[in-house]
């Protein structure tokens, strides 16, 4: 008779090929997916045993640092990705997570068509520079406006 792998072991099925393929191989492999992540050494050799799961403050961090999409992880795990809602970008930030790229955004957005990767990537460029004028002063203010200068 099988037994039903238990959450933990399914999770480890789907993160510890991924930690391989990502280079976390070998002597301190797991010391450096641990400082990656943020999560502490003996976490993730019971992550990667099949032993426990992390916390789910650390499964963007994890998904990131091992190439595992995180709503695949996260389905895996039978876990609504709403839950990650309440962590804001500091919240993010604290546990590891990086900002992706325009071309990761494109990807997982399932952007496939060169035109279609071309608009969102423009797109991307024209609120950057709309962000970037918000941030400066904005001239004329300083002296009376535009027609005084």
């Amino acid at each position: 008779m099988t037994e039903t792998p238990t959450r933990a072991q399914r999770f480890a099925a789907l993160v510890a090929p991924a930690a391989q393929r990502a280079g976390y191989t070998g002597h301190g492999s797991n010391a450096r997916l641990a400082r990656d992540t943020g999560m502490s050494e003996s976490s993730v050799s019971r992550m990667l045993k099949g032993q426990a799961i992390p916390e789910l403050k650390f499964f963007p961090a994890v998904a990131e640092k091992v190439g595992v999409d995180l709503l695949d992880l996260l389905a895996e795990m039978g876990i609504p990705p709403e839950s990650l809602q309440p962590l804001s970008e500091t919240g993010q930030s604290q546990v590891g997570s990086a900002s992706i790229s325009p071309e990761q955004a494109a990807d997982r957005l399932g952007f496939v068509d060169p035109v279609s990767r071309e608009m969102f990537f423009a797109t991307i460029e024209r609120l950057k520079r709309l962000e970037q004028q918000d941030d400066q002063p904005a001239r004329g203010n300083e002296h009376g406006g535009a027609a005084a200068q």
